[in-house]
Formats: structure tokens, C-alpha cells, sequence
């Protein structure tokens, strides 16, 4: 039995660095032994059947491929389409009601304990927000990612050492839970 999955890359096709064309990514998924595979937007992301059901494995089977491809390194995160609905469903904030570039889900390749964040004085952020979720944070941030003072002192490298994390704003999500759908 297959599961469609969503690969999440990190930090691709940014200022032009880390150049990874979409087409290329699905020559790699494909050479993996991945079928059904898409992609959406430059900015690393792309869905993908396969028999698997480890995703540790199949993100280190990707990082592995697109090194070899590209020659540098390019942290992944691959989840199944039953988890992105998940997150979605237990959004903390009212994602109907809001501009998808105020909301955004960033994706850890692991469990986060909740102790991680609590030095962090988030009433001093407001409006802005975070809840912890299943391997993911929420990030409400009504200006925009770019502007978030949260956003920037969330991704600390004290808040997020040893983790991979990867986010994403809210249509992504949206989008991603649409393309993962079975």
C-alpha cells in the first residue's frame, strides 16, 4: 500500500543559492522510486507517493540523492498527507479568518518539548502568537512573516539547535494538505 507524502526542503532558491529547479526534484523523487510526484511553487516543496512508511528515511534518502545531484547539502522533512491534514485540523488560531501570509506552520523533524520556548516572553510579542503543535509550531504574525519580531526570536539558534525546521505560511499549508489529499 502506498501513502502520498509531502517533502519539505529547506532553504532552496533563495536569493539564488541553493538552486534546486522543480523539474530536477521530480527527476530525483522519480529516481527514488516515488511515483505520483508534483511539485509546488520554486521554494521547495513537492508531494510523492511511495510504499514506505518511514519518513526519517525517506527525507534522509532525499537529502542523500540531492547532494549527490547538486553538491551541496539541503535539509528535508517529509511527512504524510494524514499528518499535514492533522496540523491543519488543530490550528490553534482561526486560519479561516485570516490573510494566509499572517499564519504559518513551522515543521520540525522531531518532537519539541515545551520547555524549549518558555524563556521566551511572547506576551511582549502581541499581537503576535505561537502554540506548539504535533512536531510543528504555529506562528500567527499579523504583519507578515517578514516583519515578525516573534518570528525572528523563535528561530534563534538557542530556540531551534539540533533541530531541523522548516515553515511555511498558511496557503502552503493549505495547499499541501489539498495535493496529499488520498
Amino acid at each position: 500500500m502506498t501513502t502520498k507524502y509531502a517533502a519539505l526542503l529547506r532553504g532552496i532558491n533563495v536569493s539564488g543559492h541553493k538552486r534546486v529547479p522543480m523539474p530536477e526534484l521530480r527527476t530525483v523523487l522519480g529516481e527514488l522510486g516515488h511515483t505520483a510526484i508534483a511539485t509546488h511553487l520554486q521554494s521547495g516543496n513537492a508531494v510523492f507517493r511511495s510504499d514506505s512508511g518511514d519518513e526519517d528515511a525517506l527525507a534522509a534518502a532525499l537529502e542523500r540523492a540531492l547532494h549527490e545531484r547538486f553538491g551541496f547539502s539541503v535539509s528535508c522533512i517529509v511527512r504524510s498527507g494524514s499528518y499535514l491534514a492533522a496540523v491543519a485540523d488543530a490550528c490553534p488560531f482561526p486560519a479561516a479568518e485570516l490573510e494566509g501570509k499572517q499564519l504559518h506552520v513551522t515543521y520540525f523533524d522531531r518532537a519539541v518539548e515545551s520547555g524549549r520556548f518558555a524563556a521566551l516572553d511572547a506576551q511582549a510579542y502581541r499581537p503576535e502568537a505561537f502554540e506548539l503543535g504535533d512536531r510543528c509550531l504555529y506562528l500567527y504574525a499579523p504583519d507578515g512573516l517578514g516583519r515578525s519580531k516573534l518570528a525572528e526570536a523563535l528561530a534563534r539558534p538557542r530556540q531551534t539547535a539540533g533541530l531541523t525546521a522548516t515553515t511555511r505560511n498558511w496557503n502552503t499549508v493549505a495547499k499541501l494538505v489539498e495535493m496529499t489529499r488520498v
